[in-house]
């Protein structure tokens, strides 16, 4: 399989900066492997959504995937008791490309 690129939405920056270092070593280490399989076992299609999820520890990682440039977009990291609402609220986070 081909390697996919990976992009991170500016305000995903914002997100890493809040997360504790040594939980922040394992979500990059994770993010990375998608670039490689980015449809890892235990990956799940988010529901009325073109996008993905993947877990790391309490932390949630929302990415699409655009398989004919093969691209990943990382859209979103946040706790996994905060993740969802604030998906819902955004409704930015369905346009990828900024």
């Amino acid at each position: 399989m081909a390697g996919y690129k990976i992009y991170f939405r500016q305000s995903v920056l914002k997100d890493l900066a809040k997360i504790p270092k040594r939980q922040l070593q394992r979500i990059i280490k994770r993010i990375e492997k998608l670039a490689d399989d980015p449809r890892p076992r235990g990956c799940e299609k988010i529901s009325g959504q073109d996008r993905f999820r993947i877990r790391q520890g309490s932390y949630r990682i929302i990415y699409s995937i655009q398989d004919d440039e093969l691209t990943i977009w990382i859209v979103k990291i946040d706790h996994r008791g905060e993740i969802y609402r604030k998906l819902d609220k955004d409704q930015s986070y369905g346009n990828v490309h900024e």
